[in-house]
């Protein structure tokens, strides 16, 4: 498996705790994100991991900033990502389960460094559910 990383400032010390356990579970890890405490501007980082996961190239990608938001909205404007804002177990379940999600975004200000290596292992051990979700995904994209 290979997942590309992003993150912003805010994001930079749950960027290497989540390194750390990908790393260990032998995930191959493209790393875009700031290793910086500076102020950066997320886009800068959010482009290659959605980049990266619209061409095929990662299995799935990982966003951290403080809020989530703004890189959750970066992404989500490459047709082929579903990224989707995580803030517990249970949402990420559901990010996956119901909406295929293929990034993850998670809002460092709000979640635990625990709550997000957690989240990470839900998001990727959830399987798409598939029919009447596939229906709702196909719906999705707008962009021609």
């Amino acid at each position: 498996m290979k997942i590309a990383i992003g993150n912003d400032h805010a994001g930079t010390e749950y960027k290497f705790a989540i390194i750390e356990y990908l790393k260990s579970k032998g995930i191959e890890i493209s790393n875009y994100g700031t290793n910086e405490d500076s102020s950066v501007d997320y886009p800068d980082f959010v482009h290659p991991v959605a980049k990266d996961v619209e061409d095929k190239n990662v299995d799935y990608g990982i966003l951290i900033c403080g809020s989530g938001n703004g890189v959750a909205m970066t992404a989500n404007k490459y047709k082929n990502v579903r990224a989707g804002l995580c803030w517990t177990k249970e949402i990420t379940t559901l990010t996956r389960l119901h909406n295929n999600a293929n990034i993850i975004c998670i809002p460092a200000r709000f979640t635990s460094l625990p709550q997000a290596v957690e989240m990470i292992k839900t998001f990727l051990s959830t399987e798409f559910e598939g029919g009447r979700h596939q229906n709702r995904i196909n719906k999705i994209p707008m962009c021609i």
